[in-house]
């Protein structure tokens, strides 16, 4: 088990190897399929970002509402695949990791030993217990999406799996 603190660094992302698991510490941004599109558009229209992606890891999520006493309610992650086709512009803009599950197709694959990014999973049907891990929740973008708005979490021990490394090794049967 590898404890890994963010933001990503590069070296740290090139020590970083398809199967091993690992408990993240620090920050992270959310956003699904609704905010991944309007990021884009934008980027196609060549305005800015509402928020800055560079070195971020980002959370395929859309957590149910928080109870009393937490940052969010359960929080497990979205099926990857559909962010595949904004994916690669968000990667050359400098995101630096993802958290989903499931497999991603081969132009996000490829953008990824371009940019040397890193494909997370999280424990799909374990949002419960994912929650425990993030303690702080932050709106930084979209808010008429509720839920599915960027966010900012703190996470601490964070599980996940690396799933794709830099180097476009996997450890999903093709």
């Amino acid at each position: 088990m590898k404890k890994i603190t963010l933001p990503l660094t590069d070296d740290v992302i090139k020590d970083l190897h398809a199967g091993d698991s690992v408990l993240l510490t620090g920050t992270v941004i959310t956003g699904r399929d609704a905010a991944h599109k309007r990021l884009y558009e934008l980027l196609q229209k060549g305005e800015p970002l509402p928020v800055n992606i560079e070195g971020e890891v980002i959370y395929y999520v859309g957590p149910a509402p928080a109870k009393p006493g937490h940052a969010v309610g359960p929080a497990g992650p979205t099926s990857s695949y559909r962010m595949d086709k904004y994916t690669p512009a968000l990667l050359d803009r400098g995101l630096k990791g993802m958290i989903g599950k499931g497999a991603r197709n081969e132009a996000v694959i490829e953008s990824m030993k371009k940019n040397g990014v890193v494909y997370f999973a999280a424990i799909g049907g374990a949002a419960a217990l994912i929650s425990r891990s993030i303690k702080k929740s932050e709106l930084l973008a979209y808010e008429d999406l509720g839920t599915e708005a960027i966010y900012r979490f703190t996470v601490e021990d964070f599980p996940a799996i690396v799933v794709i490394d830099s180097y476009g090794n996997s450890v999903l049967v093709k």
